[in-house]
């Protein structure tokens, strides 16, 4: 196994865990009605930390073989972050960035 295959599954295991650790202490003030206490954000936190972990470990190689791909890879990682953030459902902010990394693609190498 090389190296560089242990610091990526270091770093998306580092990543992944902070995505579910960090809504606890961030959100503890931040209780919704419908779901209470810590169980409640650590089940709302998985949907997106899962997916930002596929999305690394699958984007990764491309993006080590091909950098054009570095930036439409940033992008999809941006709308992720920034539409579940407003929506706090997966569902959209995966479509959505699906959609800006294909449109950020398209447009790079239309150029």
């Amino acid at each position: 196994m090389s190296y560089e295959v242990l610091l990526l599954g270091l770093l998306v295991g580092c990543v992944n865990y902070c995505f579910r650790y960090l809504p606890l202490r961030l959100g503890v003030g931040n209780v919704r009605p419908a779901k209470r206490g810590a169980t409640g954000i650590l089940l709302d936190t998985i949907g997106i930390a899962s997916i930002c972990a596929l999305l690394v470990v699958s984007t990764a190689p491309e993006v080590m073989h091909d950098t054009r791909r570095f930036v439409p890879t940033l992008v999809g990682f941006v709308i992720l972050g920034a539409s579940f953030y407003k929506t706090r459902s997966i569902i959209i902010p995966t479509l959505l960035s699906a959609l800006g990394y294909g449109l950020a693609w398209k447009m790079l190498v239309g150029l």
